[in-house]
């Protein structure tokens, strides 16, 4: 299937940077706004949490270098939602 392209341009549609408009490299981990190359951020992010045994310490996966756009900010603790218990 084609790309879509903007009625007023030759280059196929795509994600723009939130910051500066440009073609995005791709979308923030976080929160899901463009990050184009200059605006574009690396940062940790928790794939999964997992428990070997019920009495074991909860584990993260995590990878390193998770796209950013620089422009979120993801909370550095986690928020309780006691509602979900």
């Amino acid at each position: 299937m084609p790309l879509a392209r903007r009625p007023d341009a030759t280059v196929p549609f795509g994600v723009d940077c939130w910051t500066c408009e440009k073609t995005a490299l791709g979308a923030c981990r976080f929160c899901g706004r463009g990050a184009g190359r200059e605006h574009a951020q690396l940062r940790p992010y928790i794939v999964g949490l997992y428990r070997g045994r019920p009495d074991d310490v909860v584990r993260a996966v995590v990878v390193e270098d998770a796209l950013h756009c620089g422009v979120c900010h993801p909370r550095g603790e986690p928020v309780p939602l006691p509602e979900l218990e």
